[in-house]
C-alpha cells in the first residue's frame, strides 16, 4: 500500500468511527456496498472515483487539488 492511500485509509476510517458509523451505515449511506468502503478503508489503489467521492460525502470529507508547492 503506498502511503498516499494509507493516509486516504486512515483518514476514512477514522472518520467513520468518529461519527459512530459502521461499514454498512456508510455503504448504505453512499449507495455503494460495504465490500467498497471495506476496500476503500483497507487502502486500495484502484477504487472508482465516483464512488469514493460519495463515501467522503458520507463522511463530510473532501479530496483537494494542489499544485506543486501549495
Amino acid at each position: 500500500m503506498n502511503d498516499r492511500a494509507q493516509h486516504l485509509a486512515q483518514t476514512v476510517r477514522s472518520r467513520r468511527v468518529q461519527l459512530g458509523l459502521n461499514q454498512q451505515d456508510v455503504a448504505d449511506l453512499a449507495g455503494c456496498s460495504t465490500r467498497f468502503v471495506h476496500s476503500v478503508e483497507a487502502g486500495k489503489p484502484t477504487v472508482r472515483l465516483d464512488k469514493l467521492l460519495d463515501v467522503l460525502d458520507v463522511l463530510g470529507l473532501r479530496l483537494a487539488i494542489t499544485g506543486p508547492g501549495e
